[in-house]
C-alpha cells in the first residue's frame, strides 16, 4: 500500500529505483565499472605481478577485464607498473592521450607512485607528475591481491561517480600540462595550469 501511496502522491519520483526505473546515468556507471579493459604499461618487476594477476590463478576476467589491450584506443584503464624513466615519460603521456574518455589510471608499486629507491635524475618521482592517477596500489612489488583490491576500489569509485565529480572540480584531471617541447626533447618539462 505504501508504494501505491507514494506513486499517487509523488508520481514516478516516489517509486523506489530498480532495473526498470533506474536512471540511465546509474546504469552507465554500473556498466563502466564492470567492463573495463586495461592498457598494460609494464616497465619493471611490478609488470610480472600484473601478468600474474591476469593469469588463471587470479583471473581478472571475473571483474570484467578479460584482456589487456595493446592498443590504447581499446582500453580505458592504464595500469602503470614499475619505474618510469625520463625517456619513457613522453611515451607514457602519449599512450594516455590516445586513450578514449573516460579513462582511469592505476599506479602500481612504490616506484611508479613515488620513484621508490631510485631517487635520481633519470627516474620520474611519481607518475602523477605525468598523468592524473586515480588509485595507488602500494608495495614493492604489490601482490596480485593488492592489484585486484586497487581495481575493485577503482570500480567502486567509477560506480559511485566520485571520480567524475573530482575531474569536474579540477577541470579535467590533475591539472598537469606538458610543454610543447616534448616532441623535440626526450626529457619532460612539467608545468601546472
Amino acid at each position: 500500500m505504501g508504494v501505491v501511496q507514494n506513486i499517487a502522491d509523488d508520481g514516478l519520483g516516489g517509486m523506489d529505483h530498480n532495473f526498470v526505473t533506474a536512471r540511465i546515468e546509474d546504469l552507465v556507471k554500473w556498466a563502466r565499472s564492470r567492463s573495463s579493459w586495461g592498457a598494460s604499461f609494464g616497465l619493471a618487476c611490478c609488470a610480472i605481478e600484473m601478468m600474474g594477476t591476469g593469469a588463471s590463478h587470479y583471473d581478472l576476467s571475473r571483474f570484467g577485464m578479460e584482456v589487456f589491450r595493446a592498443s590504447p584506443r581499446q582500453a580505458d584503464i592504464m595500469i602503470v607498473a614499475g619505474r618510469v624513466s625520463q625517456k619513457m615519460a613522453p611515451v607514457l603521456r602519449q599512450v594516455y592521450d590516445q586513450m578514449m574518455e573516460p579513462k582511469w589510471v592505476i599506479s602500481m608499486g612504490v616506484c611508479a607512485s613515488s620513484g621508490g629507491m631510485f631517487n635520481n635524475y633519470a627516474i620520474v618521482q611519481g607518475v602523477d607528475q605525468i598523468v592524473p592517477v586515480d588509485v595507488y596500489a602500494p608495495g614493492c612489488p604489490p601482490t596480485p591481491e593488492t592489484l585486484i583490491h586497487a581495481i575493485e576500489t577503482l570500480h567502486q569509485l567509477i560506480e559511485d561517480g566520485e571520480i567524475m565529480r573530482r575531474r569536474v572540480a579540477n577541470n579535467g584531471g590533475a591539472g598537469v600540462e606538458l610543454s610543447s617541447e616534448l616532441a623535440a626533447h626526450t626529457s619532460v618539462t612539467i608545468g601546472t595550469k
